[in-house]
């Protein structure tokens, strides 16, 4: 009898390898190479499973993103209007340890990003998903006359949004100094001009 292959699982396991070598060492210790060797498989066996690098990368990224979604979908289940923002934005932080370490593999992913106009338009279909998500909490923090400030909900998203990368960025580099007191009282100022008129 030949042997089943799962092919699935050997993709997911190949996923698996990139992003922890990502973890350790960041995207240049995940050579096609060195990916292949710990996943178990000949050099060159890799393009059974992904047409190339980028598309290991964007495995790695989605595992790391899915797991993200995940947690911080159980922490805004039933809330809307500026509390279901705020808990939004604060679990979207890298703020516990295992979001801190998932930030290393976006941050390669970003990298590649910059050099790769395909995984670059993945990561703004993300961004337009993220967006519609925030405007919508605005939208019903404002019916609900809890955010009565005059800045444009356009511009609070990307603030949001910048704080939030921005977080991500630090808190890999200087975790000493953008620790997890800092980022959760820079969502409290932050939540707290949304109730003010400006």
């Amino acid at each position: 009898m030949p042997k089943i292959i799962d092919h699935d699982q050997r993709r997911r396991d190949i996923v698996e390898v990139t992003w922890k070598l990502i973890v350790e060492g960041g995207i240049e210790a995940a050579t096609m190479r060195e990916i292949a060797s710990r996943a178990g498989f000949a050099n060159g066996a890799l393009k059974h499973y992904f047409p190339g690098k980028d598309a290991i990368v964007r495995g790695a990224y989605e595992k790391s993103l899915k797991s993200l979604d995940e947690r911080h979908a159980i922490h805004v289940a039933g809330l809307r209007g500026i509390e279901g923002l705020e808990r939004s934005v604060r679990y979207t932080l890298p703020i516990a340890q295992e979001d801190a370490i998932a930030a290393r593999v976006l941050i390669s992913f970003w990298e590649r990003c910059a050099f790769s106009t395909e995984l670059d338009q993945d990561y703004d279909e993300h961004l337009i998903d993220w967006k519609k998500g925030m405007m919508q909490y605005l939208r019903e923090g404002r019916e609900d006359g809890d955010i009565i400030t005059k800045t444009p909900d356009e511009q609070l998203t990307n603030e949001i949004i910048t704080m939030n990368i921005g977080a991500t960025v630090m808190r890999v580099v200087s975790p000493r100094l953008f620790n997890p007191d800092l980022l959760q009282a820079q969502v409290t100022d932050f939540i707290a001009r949304l109730r003010r008129v400006d």
